[in-house]
């Protein structure tokens, strides 16, 4: 069997309620979003930044409707009302349909991207 890593959920364009150095670690998700593209509490997520360089992976937990905060040394390299993408992956032997959110200023959806299919 030969696993491939594939995108399974994104959030793109969420904004960055808070940053706060201070906590231990990781990203605060509105709970219900994480759950509308499957990420788990726990499971790693990559965050890249869409006006600026950073690029960084930790581990997200469900919070708050409309929160997307990040923690510890995370929060250095974020900061509040920055434009994010969070995505997750699986490894699979075989396709698998990627869940994905376009959020507004507020972390609202504004659309739901999910393809219908995978085009071999």
């Amino acid at each position: 069997m030969r696993l491939s890593t594939l995108l399974k959920a994104k959030l793109h364009h969420a904004r960055v309620t808070y940053a706060n150095p201070d906590y231990v670690g990781s990203i605060e998700i509105d709970a219900e979003l994480m759950k509308r593209v499957g990420i788990q509490d726990g499971e790693l997520v990559h965050i890249w930044a869409v006006d600026h360089t950073a690029r960084i992976q930790t581990y997200a937990f469900g919070g708050p409707p409309g929160v997307v905060g990040l923690n510890g040394g995370a929060a250095h390299f974020f900061r509040t009302g920055d434009k994010v993408i969070i995505a997750a992956f699986d490894l699979a032997d075989e396709p698998i349909i990627p869940r994905i959110l376009l959020l507004g200023e507020e972390n609202e959806v504004v659309r739901d991207m999910t393809p219908f299919s995978v085009v071999g």
